[in-house]
């Protein structure tokens, strides 16, 4: 099991966290951060539903399997009847998902926020050399919406993008 932290990441373009992705890849390579999984939502402008994809190649030995993604991709954007799909499966995944952090307010936000024409990185790292990779993000305006950090970890990761700005 993944035993890093795991961070949405929202961009104001379909094609940004594609870019974010690549980047990361670039850090990894130089051993800035350990990406233990990471996956792709993209939605580009005029079309009914984000496509979907998890990032295996860059994944460590320790990644999420893509059920795992299919689970909660379809939680947060293929379930028709959400109210009723989110509390039946809130019980019956609960345990599953909240090692992730990931509840009914951690799926309304990023459902709310990840729009068409908008993308979004899911990614599960650690090992993060915080000023190296906020340097390599300096000139890209990422929000993030979702985060299984602490309050104080969250915190800094968010001061640091801003400072960046």
């Amino acid at each position: 099991m993944a035993t890093g932290k795991l961070a949405v990441l929202k961009f104001k373009t379909a094609t940004g966290a594609d870019e974010a992705l690549a980047t990361l890849s670039s850090l990894q390579k130089q051993q800035l951060i350990v990406i233990e999984d990471a996956a792709v939502v993209s939605w580009p402008e005029g079309k009914k539903k984000p496509k979907t994809k998890q990032a295996v190649n860059l994944a460590a030995a320790g990644a999420l399997d893509g059920a795992f993604w299919g689970m909660l991709f379809g939680l947060l954007f293929f379930v028709p009847f959400l109210g009723l799909a989110i509390g039946a499966l809130s019980g019956a995944l609960g345990g599953s998902l909240a090692d992730f952090g990931i509840d009914d307010g951690f799926i309304k936000s990023v459902r709310e926020q990840v729009t068409p024409g908008t993308s979004a990185l899911f990614v599960m790292a650690r090992d993060v050399v915080m000023d190296r990779v906020t340097e390599a993000f300096k000139d890209t305006d990422i929000e993030i919406i979702a985060t299984n950090l602490s309050k104080e970890q969250e915190d800094q990761l968010k001061g640091a993008f801003a400072d960046e700005a």
